[in-house]
C-alpha cells in the first residue's frame, strides 16, 4: 500500500484522503488552496496556504486528532501507515 496521504480543499472544506477513506472538514471561508506541506507528524500537519485576503502564503496548522475523534475512528490504525502527505488538486 502507498504510504502517502492526499491533502486538498474545495469551497469551505479541507479533505484528507488515505487508504480509501476521505476525511472532510470545515475550514476558513477565505482559503483558496494549500500550496506546500512543510511537516507531517502523525496527524499533525504544518502547511503553507493561500488565502483570498492576502497576496502572501500563510503558514497553517491542521490537527486531525479532533476530526478522527468526532468520526469515532481509530487514530492509531488510520494514521500509523502514513509516512508522507502531498497536496493534490484536480
Amino acid at each position: 500500500m502507498n504510504n502517502t496521504a492526499i491533502l486538498s480543499s474545495f469551497d469551505k472544506y479541507t479533505t484528507f484522503s488515505y487508504g480509501g477513506k476521505t476525511l472532510t472538514f470545515r475550514t476558513c471561508n477565505g482559503l483558496e488552496r494549500y500550496t506546500k506541506v512543510l511537516a507531517w507528524d502523525n496527524g499533525y500537519l504544518e502547511v503553507m496556504a493561500k488565502y483570498r485576503h492576502s497576496d502572501k502564503e500563510i503558514e497553517e496548522y491542521i490537527d486531525l486528532d479532533p476530526v478522527l475523534k468526532g468520526l469515532y475512528m481509530d487514530k492509531e490504525a488510520f494514521l500509523k501507515p502514513i509516512k508522507n502527505v502531498r497536496i493534490e488538486y484536480v
